[in-house]
């Protein structure tokens, strides 16, 4: 799978929710048993998580939120049906791709089915097994640009050498939890990019 750390190009971003902006409808029953939780949209650093090391990457963890089941090759999954934990399923999702030695069953895990999932899946056996280059890249912050009960768009900044850069994930609701929707064909995966001198914009969250 293309490294989404890696890439980077400027591109214009919608605009924010605002706290004022609930997702409507939010009686859905919660995933894996996790409660269904807050359904504002994250305006500020979540409060109830604490950070672990998943995969070589910093990431949150809640009782409330989720990661609420590991499976047998370690993939952690399971989260609140809630704006708040599909950002920290989109923390775990980067987390998760840093093991090259899983990668086919992680994308088949991780990605939302459908043809462009299959045609990602068959990218990924030609790269499996191919090392992570260099240090893994933390998280340090993110930035919603759209949300509803069942989808929600969040560019992720990330530590890259003095600087940072973002990468952008959609994940949508599917089967009870939150899968990352991949790209159409002719698009990265992880894109628009961005390099950024700053957090400006973003809300600061890092356990590292």
């Amino acid at each position: 799978m293309p490294d989404a750390r890696q890439q980077v190009s400027a591109a214009p971003a919608d605009r924010p929710p605002t706290p004022d902006d609930p997702i409507s409808g939010a009686t859905g029953s919660p995933g894996c048993g996790q409660p269904v939780g807050d359904q504002s949209v994250p305006v500020a650093a979540p409060r109830d998580a604490e950070w672990v090391v998943y995969r070589r990457v910093v990431v949150p963890r809640s009782a409330h939120i989720g990661p609420g089941r590991t499976d047998a090759d370690g993939f952690l999954h399971c989260f609140a049906q809630s704006p708040t934990g599909a950002v920290f399923a989109a923390y775990h999702a980067i987390a998760a791709l840093e093991d090259g030695a899983k990668a086919v069953a992680t994308a088949r895990k991780l990605l939302l089915p459908g043809p462009d999932r299959d045609r990602m899946l068959r990218e990924v056996e030609l790269e499996a097994d191919e090392p992570a280059a260099g240090e893994s890249a933390q998280l340090a912050g993110f930035r919603i640009i759209d949300a509803s009960r069942d989808r929600l768009s969040v560019a992720l900044a990330m530590r890259v050498g003095d600087g940072y850069g973002s990468a952008t994930l959609t994940l949508a609701w599917y089967d009870g939890d939150w899968r990352v929707v991949p790209p159409r064909p002719g698009e990265q995966f992880g894109a628009p990019f961005a390099q950024l001198d700053d957090l400006a914009g973003f809300v600061p969250w890092a356990g590292i």
